[in-house]
């Protein structure tokens, strides 16, 4: 088997991919393999999804949406991606309060790993799931609920608790938003008024290629109605674009979602980008640091600093925020969150060195993305997480012989 992820910088080392099309031939597959990991869409920058064993994908897995809209709860398969779930939710005049910048990434291996969209108030995608069903390698399939003491575990369980065949997700009725996009602020003006900055709508991105440490590129600002904040904005000389822009400059803007202050659907508008259009060919490396909400103004500055060193390997960088969550492994654990997102050009070497290097200048704490690459060892990731060791005793309760583990989990020091 010759299979790689998405952006091509991953070959995977199993030697099948499995289909199973029911949950009784997946407890079969675990019953007989001795190691599985679960692929998704193959978003992952990391070899979080690699095995030496067998790879499952849980695309041919039947199942619809359940809804149930007076308790504001769907159930979903876990297989299923954003750009599946969205016009399923759509029918039923619901939605979820946020969404990640990408709509073609798998509900599942987006909560697995972490991943989140953006906004001081909106948690990561995980802070929506009040259930996770998932088959364990003794083949019992378990469903942990809101209230279990194990849930927040699993949540982000980064694939080492089990194979998660359904989430359970709350939502909400639907709602209008409406997109900005605005140029020419600078960095001392933002971090000067960060929190006015990153409050001025629901979800804000700052997007910049660090070719200039001064200069912020694009602020998107995303919100409903009556929420946006446009004068601070203005006030700080940024000025609206003329049309739509893309986040990487020059960029066809195509693929991305309806801006110029236009309402629209929630899913036409949190996204980056639309949901008929891939936004791009993988020809790119993505890495993201989340520190403390706190250490914003140090985080920054620090990048300002390497920006000389970044700017050759970068295609852009985007800078973004989230509410605290109580997930175990989540980067957002235990406190408000800034993400430096990194979009690199498709070179591993180059960005190879520069990892290490972004780690020593971001203060103690940064924890990375599970699914884009880092140089964290593990004794430092540990350190990071107050709830690593009540996870790993979860993942030995659950996974006592390691049919779950592989090189990336290792190297984690799990």
């Amino acid at each position: 088997m010759s299979e790689r992820n998405w952006a091509g910088n991953v070959t995977y080392r199993a030697r099948e991919i499995l289909r199973p099309a029911s949950v009784e031939e997946l407890a079969v597959i675990l019953a007989r393999e001795p190691r599985v990991r679960v692929l998704g869409s193959r978003h992952s920058f990391t070899g979080i999804a690699d095995t030496d064993g067998v790879l499952v994908s849980l695309a041919a897995m039947p199942g619809e949406v359940e809804v149930d809209a007076a308790a504001g709860l769907v159930r979903v398969p876990a297989g299923w991606r954003h750009g599946e779930l969205v016009p399923a939710l759509d029918a039923a005049g619901l939605a979820l309060a946020n969404l990640a910048s990408l709509p073609h990434i798998s509900v599942a291996g987006a909560v697995q790993t972490g991943t989140h969209g953006s906004g001081d108030r909106i948690g990561a995608l995980g802070t929506q799931v009040a259930a996770v069903e998932l088959v364990t390698a003794s083949g019992e399939a378990l469903v942990l609920r809101r209230g279990d003491d194990d849930l927040a575990g699993a949540v982000v369980g980064l694939g080492a608790l089990g194979v998660v065949t359904h989430l359970t997700l709350e939502v909400e009725p639907t709602y209008q938003v409406a997109q900005t996009v605005y140029e020419g602020a600078r960095w001392d003006d933002v971090l000067a008024r960060f929190d006015a900055v990153t409050g001025a709508g629901d979800s804000v991105s700052m997007f910049t290629t660090w070719q200039d440490a001064d200069t912020i590129g694009q602020v998107w600002v995303k919100a409903r109605p009556g929420r946006a904040d446009h004068d601070v904005l203005r006030a700080l000389g940024a000025v609206p674009a003329d049309g739509p822009r893309h986040p990487l400059p020059g960029i066809d803007p195509t693929p991305c979602t309806v801006q110029g202050g236009e309402q629209g659907p929630w899913y036409a508008r949190l996204p980056h980008f639309r949901l008929e259009f891939t936004p791009s060919a993988g020809d790119e490396l993505q890495s993201e640091y989340l520190v403390a909400r706190a250490d914003a103004r140090e985080a920054i500055e620090a990048l300002r600093g390497l920006a000389p060193q970044l700017a050759p390997v970068l295609q852009v960088c985007e800078v973004r925020t989230m509410a605290a969550d109580d997930l175990w492994m989540s980067p957002a654990f235990g406190r408000d969150t800034v993400a430096l997102h990194f979009t690199w050009m498709l070179d591993p070497d180059a960005v190879g060195a520069l990892l290490p290097r972004i780690e020593q200048a971001l203060p103690e704490s940064a924890r990375p993305h599970w699914g884009k690459l880092f140089a964290m060892d593990s004794a430092t990731l540990a350190r990071r997480y107050p709830r690593w060791d009540d996870f790993t005793a979860l993942r030995d309760r659950l996974d006592p012989d390691r049919r779950f583990t592989n090189d990336y989990l290792i190297a984690l020091g799990l």
